[in-house]
């Protein structure tokens, strides 16, 4: 759980919605996040990620999509005005994309694939029975623990952005930390390798 609550990217992608989008859009990115890490886990059951992971060619074409991904989220947002991305898009339109954009950053989030095959590994008997289902039940559970820590940060930072919301310095201020905030994760994420994060 103290892992879980350690900020990465996916967290600071979440708090980055809130605060742009008010509390039910953080939700939304949340939903997109728990998603991600679910096709993490069902591709780990099937023994397919490690492909992934053992072939660098594969493993850096994932993270430079993911990173150019973000970059590109980051820019958007620096070079849409608040008043303009209102009039554009409805409420709903606006969940389903922070929805739709949580579960891309998490599929290419290279932390994310590394992480549930370096940890939860750690935890599954070889010696039993249908270790696939171990794997299953392991990573579902960080999928649900997951979920739930990532809503505590959507819902304090939508908390505060709610109570913020109508004032222009504001409206720059979400705009230009956003937007920076993505193209930060995203100059990361190309950077990192697995043997820097040890």
């Amino acid at each position: 759980m103290a892992l879980l609550a350690i900020p990465g990217p996916a967290v600071l992608y979440v708090v980055t919605r809130s605060i742009e989008m008010g509390r039910a859009g953080g939700v939304a990115s949340v939903a997109g996040i728990t998603t991600g890490t679910i096709v993490h886990v069902g591709l780990a059951t099937a023994g397919l990620s490690s492909l992934i992971l053992a072939s660098k060619t594969a493993f850096d074409a994932v993270k430079y999509v993911g990173a150019a991904y973000l970059i590109v989220l980051g820019v958007r947002r620096l070079l849409t005005r608040s008043e303009d991305r209102v009039q554009e898009e409805a409420v709903p339109r606006t969940r389903r994309r922070a929805y739709t954009q949580g579960v891309v950053v998490n599929l290419t989030n290279p932390k994310t694939i590394v992480f549930i095959f370096a940890f939860i590994p750690q935890f599954v008997d070889p010696g039993a029975r249908h270790v696939w289902l171990q794997v299953l039940v392991f990573g579902l559970s960080f999928a649900l623990l997951g979920f739930l820590s990532d809503n505590v940060y959507a819902l304090a930072a939508g908390a505060v952005a709610d109570r913020l919301r109508g004032s222009r310095k504001i409206a720059r201020f979400e705009r230009w930390f956003g937007g920076s905030i993505l193209i930060g994760l995203g100059i990361a994420a190309a950077a990192w390798t697995p043997s820097r994060s040890r």
